[in-house]
């Protein structure tokens, strides 16, 4: 085994989300895009296969070209552990916007600030500010 990678299936809006995520996450960028052409099963244009880097971890995502009845689950999220209160804040309000809060961001006790959240795209984020050591 080479390694292990997160791959988000979109319907539509791959794109649109791995821009959005490289804006908002310092760090970040989009590292490869393959698209569909005329003639291949999937919409002309759309993401067949990318890469893109959240500071330093890999992910794969697709636009997938069969239509389906199911969508991201809160169950698999996206954990980013923050460094600052400005940090935590500035991402919890690019993140939810669009999206939903499941925790708003609080002190739930375990850190000294926490939110859950369901973004834009369906895809599950919790931010976390840990407490100090």
């Amino acid at each position: 085994m080479k390694k292990v990678s997160p791959f988000l299936m979109f319907q539509g809006n791959a794109e649109e989300a791995m821009n959005y995520y490289v804006s908002v996450i310092e760090d970040s960028e989009i590292t490869s895009i393959t698209r569909y052409g005329p003639n291949q099963p999937g919409t002309e244009g759309s993401v067949m296969h990318a890469t893109f880097s959240l500071k330093g971890q890999t992910f794969m995502c697709i636009d997938s070209n069969v239509k389906h009845d199911f969508n991201f689950t809160p169950s698999f999220s996206i954990y980013l552990t923050c460094e600052s209160e400005g940090e935590i804040e500035k991402l919890y309000a690019a993140l939810v916007e669009g999206g939903g809060a499941m925790m708003p961001l609080g002190n739930y006790g375990f850190s000294r600030k926490f939110g859950w959240i369901a973004d834009k795209f369906g895809v599950s984020w919790q931010l976390d500010l840990p407490n100090e050591a």
